[in-house]
């Protein structure tokens, strides 16, 4: 705005001045801008909402993933687990919970697995680092084969490092005193089929092997063995500590008898209800006070009320393959607030006596989909392309995108206007201050001649 040239005059002129302009601009800003901006903040505040609601979907989205035949990453509320173990010789892991067997499970270990280990003769560090020269070192392995090392022009580490590199062992220097080290030689895995043997000009010169061929007592000081453990009875002899039986993981800790019984839990059957019977009414408490508020900033109310109608579509549904079961059959109930409850003493009946019409209704089959399955899905959907809130946020933010460009329009627009306004006023300023000056001549010639 040019400002500057404003209010220069007297008179009329003074009257034409910035703050006239300032005063007229804020009140058109009124008018023009400031109804894009509350339009704007209004958008503001229903993002918040709308975000609200879509946590609770996701919530919601959680607490009916126990219930759904495809649950991912994990088992139903219908097959969990639960254990009792008893001695320390073993630790017990499920490496997949549904392949899990009902039942006492015992291990016997008599013996552990463990890798083949050899160590060179002690050494001082200036021989550690001088080169060896010992003629070829030949290192056998089931996974290798045989393979030599030639340590012409090699020292100890350099040695490790091509032992190394080498499938089925592993070499390294090793400090074993103040000025004492030995080349330690290992097999990569335990068991006696990953065994190593020793050979040649080297291995004798190294203190391998007396011989060539024969292992010195002294340093071969970890003969690969295999463990030998006998679970309910059979007996296992294999190269690693860790085996699976029946999809229980049993890993080798120490010589000894150690046993677990696996049971069926469905303790947390009712908690994981509870869950989703809370996180239900949640949703459909907010969605309510947002849909029903006069207040509220929500620009389709209908879509957001949609995302209750679908859910209570899949929960007042009937499920099971005669299609003859109900939410109803099981405890869970309607409060006078619209919202879900829960008979805890018929539902726990039900887990009882009737575990199989209960997850037939929540869990169903690939062919007829349960409630927990069915519900799971229409979740899944809404926040996909397509679905309910991703049209809904796509449309406010499109909304949001478009305001922003009005508003910038619009304050285009009236600050050009208004500049262009100051330019007018400051020449209709310059205009009268010439008229002024004009005048005031002309009275002065009629004062004086009057005066005469």
């Amino acid at each position: 705005m040019a400002e500057g040239v404003l209010g220069l005059g007297s008179g009329q002129a003074a009257a034409l001045n910035s703050d006239l302009i300032e005063k007229l601009k804020t009140a058109e800003r009124k008018s023009t801008v400031a109804p894009i901006e509350t339009s704007i903040e209004k958008i503001t505040t229903e993002k918040e909402k709308f975000s609200s609601i879509e946590s609770k979907v996701s919530e919601l989205l959680e607490a009916i993933k126990p219930f759904d035949l495809f649950v991912t990453g994990g088992v139903t509320a219908f097959e969990q687990k639960a254990a009792t173990t008893s001695g320390d010789s073993v630790t017990f892991d499920a490496a997949d919970i549904k392949s899990l067997k009902k039942g006492f499970t015992s291990v016997d270990v008599s013996q552990l697995a463990q890798k083949d280990v050899y160590q060179s003769n002690s050494v001082n560090a200036t021989t550690k680092d001088a080169l060896i020269n010992a003629g070829t070192l030949t290192i056998n392995t089931e996974a290798s084969g045989s393979v030599s090392f030639d340590t012409a022009n090699l020292t100890y580490q350099q040695l490790a490092d091509q032992i190394t590199a080498k499938s089925g062992m592993n070499a390294s220097v090793e400090q074993v005193g103040t000025n004492s080290y030995r080349l330690v030689i290992k097999s990569e895995e335990s068991g006696t089929a990953n065994a190593l043997t020793i050979s040649g000009d080297a291995s004798t010169a190294l203190g391998y092997t007396d011989d060539g061929t024969t292992p010195t007592t002294a340093n071969h000081i970890l003969q690969a063995k295999n463990m030998i453990a006998k679970v309910d009875g059979v007996e296992y002899d294999v190269s690693s500590n860790t085996i699976t039986v029946d999809g229980l993981k049993i890993t080798a800790n120490k010589l000894g008898t150690s046993s677990i019984n696996i049971t069926d839990d469905n303790t947390q059957i009712e908690t994981q209800m509870k869950s989703f019977v809370a996180k239900y009414n949640e949703l459909v408490a907010l969605v309510d006070t947002e849909v029903l508020s006069a207040d509220s900033t929500l620009a389709d109310k209908a879509s957001i009320r949609s995302i209750v109608n679908l859910v209570k579509d899949k929960l007042f549904g009937s499920y099971g393959s005669n299609s003859d079961k109900s939410i109803f059959n099981f405890g869970i109930e309607l409060d006078k607030y619209g919202g879900l409850s829960l008979n805890s003493t018929k539902f726990n009946k039900a887990v009882q006596e009737d575990l199989s019409s209960l997850k037939e209704l929540f869990i169903g089959s690939a062919e007829k989909k349960g409630l927990g399955t069915a519900l799971k899905e229409t979740l899944d959907d809404m926040s996909f392309s397509g679905g309910i809130l991703s049209t809904y946020e796509t449309a406010m933010l499109k909304r949001e995108t478009t305001l922003n460009t009005n508003k910038e329009k619009a304050e285009a627009t009236l600050k050009a206007k208004y500049e262009q306004l100051s330019l007018q006023f400051s020449s209709y300023g310059t205009l009268i201050n010439q008229m002024e000056s004009s005048f005031s001549g002309l009275k002065l010639l009629i004062n004086q001649s009057t005066a005469g």
